[in-house]
């Protein structure tokens, strides 16, 4: 599937929360309850996303000109942000995912509901995913 539709079926799921602020915040945290904890031997400093309020890990491997991610975050919300970023990313090709515009964001409105540090750590999520998945 390609990082259009992934993040097409995104703005599907959220478009039945209707905007409500409360659910929005539990449906993040569900998501990033989905995520699978990092083995604490990846919580290190090279793989710290520099840029989030929260402490984010990034662990990126390459296999068969594929990208594999993994992550975790120490609060909920933040994590549930990086689940997301990992279902659009995950088992995609460097060039795919330099190629990626992220949409889905201002589709479902979610800088209303994250504020401008997460914002900005969201943000500099996506770039470490493009960094990684250029040089590895």
């Amino acid at each position: 599937m390609s990082t259009v539709q992934i993040q097409n079926d995104i703005i599907d799921d959220f478009k039945i929360l209707d905007g409500d602020l409360e659910m929005t915040l539990n449906y993040l945290m569900e998501l990033g309850e989905s995520l699978n904890d990092l083995d604490e031997k990846y919580k290190i400093d090279d793989n710290l996303v520099k840029g989030c309020q929260s402490k984010v890990w990034l662990k990126c491997t390459k296999e068969d000109d594929k990208i594999y991610l993994e992550g975790d975050s120490n609060t909920a919300i933040t994590k549930g942000l990086l689940s997301i970023l990992i279902k659009i990313f995950n088992k995609k090709t460097p060039e795919e995912i330099a190629d990626t515009n992220l949409f889905f964001i201002s589709e479902i409105g979610l800088n209303r509901f994250i504020g401008t540090q997460r914002s900005n750590g969201l943000e500099s999520m996506e770039k470490k995913i493009k960094l990684l998945a250029l040089t590895l």
